[in-house]
């Protein structure tokens, strides 16, 4: 963009924006101002720098109302409500503009600056600053009116002393008097009145883990004496005398029940023990003999006689949740019969439908013009063997049809068989682990054979298995561990027009050679997402270890690509394979988040191997990588592609750079602005691919592209369209692979050559 563009551009933005203004003044009602917000100045001799930031950006969040919104930097939704004008309904294209989208006027007239100033200084007196003032004024100007409040804030007062004074001889004063080395309440720290609650709910918590089920933070009292001079207080946390009895009393486990077939319609518990099956501890009621006792085992977390603990409790019931047999848990407890503090213990469980039968359809389009789909069905057998165990069978098949006849293409066939068995324990031969925590442990063993046909090419047969332990330490926190993982690729038959080029082409020979994978992989996780929304500060990482052959090779030695090793009369692959996803998601306003990754892969091929197994290689490209570029179609390194046959290309090694900015623009319509950068290298050179090895300039040999999005997020799903093109090629020569100052929207060709379009499910990351 030239100078002059530039300039016109910017007039442009000016001008609407300055209309915009207008227009949002024009519509007001006579004698009226357009309210844009407030602003809090926090004046004090004792305020230092970094307490007045923290105080006038907390302050400013509490005043009411807030202006109208902005979008772009104008008020989109208030110039909207203007020009609808006044329908006569809502239901009509006028009446959404004004009544869905549109925003009604913030006017001064709205804004209550004695309540708003009696808010703030409440405010600072329960953060310590006793009697501290605070003033409003107004400016207007042009029918557009701000408020300003101006805070004199008083020395902010510190604890002098804490004091826990409760009855030490009985149980709950001893109990409480324990927690004080732990209290939030420190002398030297500023006086809070959030802290004084803090610290209330941190002892009811410790009381719960000690068996004082009936207690509530509602039964301390903390009071604070501020007579004692020096801008000091005293704090003193004593037990109201009205608390009950029952809160005073620490209570144990007596009887625990299992109801496994619970109906919202029926009545009452059944309480004769008669009819129960008593099994370690506790009573399991199944008259229709659907469960094996010892599939609570690991799920009831409670034993006869124990204390009762707040954390022991949600265990129990986080894990009959998440052993995936019952649809519904709930639980209470009641005091049990008895001269004892003691407690029954309920747990009410709902199952699943014990059979199921699921389908998947899903649409693919790709920009080499094939277009697509997948069939998928899975039928599922809950409680196979009466032990939780999840027996699921799964076919699926697809294809993908060339639909342009400007371009060569062949079509692609696809089919699958999947057969797993996941156990809810740990299966590991004469080894038991009763693992504790929240999350059932899973053992799950896989058999699949999946088929692939490249129309005039060729046919892959696919065999995989695996035997292994999935996991969670937390909700946030989860490991799999496959000790065992095989997959046999070979190739059914290849034509004799791909056979032909495979004779001269390695990169194709490559694609159909035969391929024997005995190893192991380990993954842990860490989802900061997990516990909220997309629109969060959170941070998440998975970070996935693959070994391939290092068993196979320490029974029949060493090998090399010219003389390699076999077992069971096949060559099998070795490798050393490590890859990272890095995320960072950070809130940028009430709809907005700015969100980040970076992938690092690494393979070390060896032995057997020059280059890793084709299935194990990295790619790059495509609509949840780099987006500007075809999927499978960018590197290795400065290496470009011009194999007619094949398009995929892969690579040892990988780096992927993405940003993005997500923002909601109206109901389920939300926009992102996003940059994408990486590329795919090799361990070794290859003569075949030329520059596709890594090297000490990799950091120019990577691809950048930007572009911007639409998805439209409907709770169950979100649909995405991103519209990308590149910045960097790096196949070009050095010097000229930035292409910025290429960039003409306005040209057919152009667009044509780069601009990418991607149609997926989901955010890309």
């Amino acid at each position: 963009m030239n100078n002059r563009s530039f300039i016109q551009a910017l007039a442009i933005v000016t001008l609407v924006t300055g209309m915009a203004s207008c227009s949002n003044t024009k519509y007001l009602p006579a004698g009226e101002s357009l309210y844009l917000g407030a602003t809090v100045k926090v004046d004090g001799p004792t305020v230092n720098r970094k307490e007045r930031k923290v105080l006038t950006s907390d302050l400013e969040a509490l005043t009411r109302p807030r202006p109208n919104r902005k979008m772009l930097g104008m008020r989109i939704r208030l110039l909207a409500y203007n020009l609808a004008g006044n329908p006569k309904k809502e239901t009509g294209l006028r009446g959404r503009l004004k009544y869905k989208f549109g925003e009604a006027p913030v006017v001064l007239s709205s804004v209550s600056m004695t309540r708003n100033a009696e808010i703030l200084a409440n405010t600072l007196d329960n953060r310590g600053y006793f009697r501290s003032t605070v003033t409003a004024d107004t400016v207007v100007k042009r029918r557009k009116a701000r408020v300003t409040y101006t805070v004199n804030a008083a020395p902010q007062y510190t604890i002098n002393k804490v004091a826990f004074e409760v009855d030490s001889s009985s149980f709950i004063g001893s109990s409480i008097l324990s927690t004080a080395p732990r209290s939030l309440l420190q002398p030297g720290r500023p006086f809070n009145l959030e802290m004084i609650k803090d610290e209330r709910t941190r002892i009811d918590g410790v009381l719960k883990e000690n068996g004082f089920y009936f207690f509530s933070p509602d039964f301390l009292l903390i009071d604070a004496d501020s007579t004692i001079g020096d801008h000091k207080v005293n704090l003193f946390v004593t037990l109201k005398q009205a608390t009950p009895q029952n809160a005073k009393e620490l209570y144990t486990i007596k009887d625990i029940y299992l109801y496994t077939n619970y109906r919202l319609n029926v009545a009452g518990d059944d309480t004769s023990k008669k009819n129960a099956v008593f099994y370690n501890g506790f009573y399991v009621y199944d008259r229709q003999k659907r469960y094996k006792p010892k599939l609570f085992l690991q799920s009831m977390q409670f034993d006869q006689g124990d204390v009762y603990n707040r954390t022991d409790h949600n265990l129990s019931l986080n894990r009959l949740v998440t052993m995936g047999v019952f649809k519904f848990v709930k639980n209470r407890f009641e005091v049990a019969d008895g001269p004892f503090s003691q407690l029954n213990a309920f747990y009410y469980l709902t199952p699943y439908p014990k059979k199921s039968l699921r389908m998947e359809v899903t649409g693919t389009t790709k920009s080499n013009n094939l277009a697509g789909g997948q069939l998928t069905l899975a039928w599922r057998n809950r409680n196979t063997f009466r032990a939780g165990e999840l027996f699921t069978v799964s076919a699926s098949g697809g294809a993908e049809v060339q639909y342009s006849a400007a371009q060569k293409g062949y079509n692609v066939y696809r089919a699958g068989l999947e057969a797993s068995m996941s156990f809810p324990r740990f299966l590991i031969p004469f080894v038991q682990i009763n693992k504790k925590g929240g999350f059932v442990p899973k053992t799950t063993v896989t058999l699949a054979y999946d088929i692939l046909n490249k129309q005039k090419l060729y046919t892959m047969n696919s065999f995989r298995a695996s035997y292994g332990y999935s996991w969670k330490e937390s909700l946030k926190k989860e490991h799999t561990f496959n000790p065992i993982a095989v997959n046999y690729v070979q190739p059914v038959s290849v034509s004799a027009e791909y056979a032909a080029a495979a004779d001269t082409n390695a990169n194709l020979r490559k694609v159909i050679e035969k391929q024997f994978i005995l190893g192991s992989n380990y993954n842990w996780t860490y989802n900061g997402l997990a516990e909220g929304g997309r629109n969060i500060n959170a941070l998440y990482f998975s970070g996935t270890v693959d070994l391939g052959g290092n068993l196979a090779g320490l029974i029949k030695g060493g090998g090399n690509p010219s003389n390699p090793s076999k077992i069971f009369g096949k060559e099998f692959s070795q490798f050393l394979k490590a890859e990272g996803d890095f995320r960072v998601y950070r809130r940028a306003g009430d709809n907005s988040t700015w969100a980040n990754r970076v992938i690092l892969g690494v393979g070390y091929p060896y032995g057997n191997s020059r280059e890793l197994p084709y299935v194990k290689q990295f790619f790059i490209g495509g609509n949840n990588s780099l987006r500007a570029f075809r999927t499978r179609a960018l590197g290795p390194g400065t290496y470009i592609g011009n194999d007619s046959l094949i398009a995929d290309q892969s690579g040892d090694i990988k780096l992927e750079l993405n940003t993005e900015f997500r923002t909601k623009i109206y109901s389920i319509f939300h926009a992102a602005a996003f940059i994408d950068a990486g590329n795919i290298w090799l361990y070794r050179d290859n003569p075949n691919k030329p520059g596709a090895a890594i090297s000490k300039d990799w950091f120019k040999e990577l691809a950048v592209g930007a572009g911007i999005g639409l998805r439209v997020d409907v709770s169950i799903l979100i649909l995405r369209l991103d519209v990308a093109f590149p910045l960097r090629k790096p196949w070009y020569p050095e010097k000229e692979r930035w292409v910025i100052d290429q960039i003409q929207f306005g040209n057919g060709a152009w667009r044509r050559e780069n601009l990418i379009y991607n149609i997926a499910i989901g955010y890309p990351f």
